[in-house]
């Protein structure tokens, strides 16, 4: 039975050519038939190729590799999204957060994948709604990382009225809003100020972004809230919205923007390392002299460190 692989990469980097082509001496050194996504004639992936003609040639792999940065498996995940083949990243580019190898670990990879020593990870991602204020056009969307309405102009504020589950929660002025599934949490929504959530957390992150008011942080809700923003029709400037940085609607004065926990994409993993250990690796958090304590003391009330009972 033939293994197939589509490798999707970022073809106008010299790196990912390089990297294209010893994956598919590797693929085919260990018995795949690989297969090429070329992306080197355009960046907008999802607007622009035929995607339905790419997602016949998703159905028929065993696995989608991606040679590139989050940017680039976001751009893969629009052709596996709705479907059981499993996404694996080799990072060529800095934090490569939602990167399972690294460009020196690609033949290592290979092998792994050769001998089906890999296990599959789902992760949740979100929809989106836009109400239109005129003609009640509804606009959809999706996002594996984050949905984020900004101003659409610069110079004056964007104004928005918040609610959870239809309720009213707040209004305020800002620049813009984040709404994360709890992968993108280390992405735009970090910036902004918002908590890091364990992937297998099931939530939904609400960022303010340069906030004007007294109650603007970070909220967590649950996988079945649903999270609403209205552009305020006093709104001094239009808003965007952007799905995971690539899929852009226009949203005027007036709209309501619905974002809702629905569906995953499924993610291959090499490592059983814990979500911890990615974290310090990636963002290269001080962790010398650190020692791990018992959480257990004796009558006395003395708490033993490791290794001193």
């Amino acid at each position: 039975m033939t293994r197939r692989v589509l490798i999707v990469t970022h073809g106008g980097r010299p790196a990912a050519v390089a990297a294209t082509t010893e994956a598919v001496r590797e693929l085919k050194a260990a018995g795949f038939e690989p297969a090429l996504h070329d992306d080197a004639l355009t960046e907008d992936f999802g607007d622009h190729m035929d995607v339905a003609r790419l997602r016949e040639g998703v159905a028929e792999s065993e696995l989608v590799m991606v040679l590139g940065g989050d940017g680039t498996i976001l751009r893969a995940a629009e052709l596996t999204r709705g479907t059981d083949v499993p996404l694996l990243g080799v990072n060529l580019g800095h934090v490569g957060f939602l990167a399972e190898s690294e460009r020196d670990d690609l033949h290592a990879a290979v092998e792994r994948l050769a001998a089906r020593d890999y296990t599959v990870e789902e992760r949740a991602c979100v929809e989106v709604d836009v109400h239109l204020p005129d003609d009640g056009e509804v606009l959809s969307g999706w996002a594996l990382n984050e949905v984020t309405i900004e101003k659409g102009l610069g110079g004056r504020m964007l104004e928005v009225g918040v609610s959870v589950d239809g309720r009213p929660l707040s209004s305020f002025g800002c620049d813009g809003v984040v709404m994360s599934t709890a992968t993108g949490s280390t992405a735009h929504a970090f910036s902004g100020g918002g908590p890091v959530i364990w992937p297998d957390v099931d939530a939904v992150l609400f960022v303010p972004l340069s906030a004007h008011a007294l109650f603007a942080r970070p909220l967590v809700v649950g996988p079945r809230n649903e999270i609403g923003v209205r552009v305020l029709p006093t709104s001094a400037v239009p808003g965007v919205l952007t799905c995971d940085g690539r899929r852009r609607i226009d949203v005027p004065q007036g709209s309501n923007v619905l974002v809702r926990q629905a569906g995953a994409i499924r993610l291959a993993r090499l490592s059983q390392a814990p979500f911890t250990d990615r974290l310090v690796s990636k963002f290269d958090l001080p962790v010398a002299g650190w020692r791990e304590r018992a959480v257990r003391s004796d009558p006395s009330g003395q708490i033993f460190e490791r290794g001193e009972e």
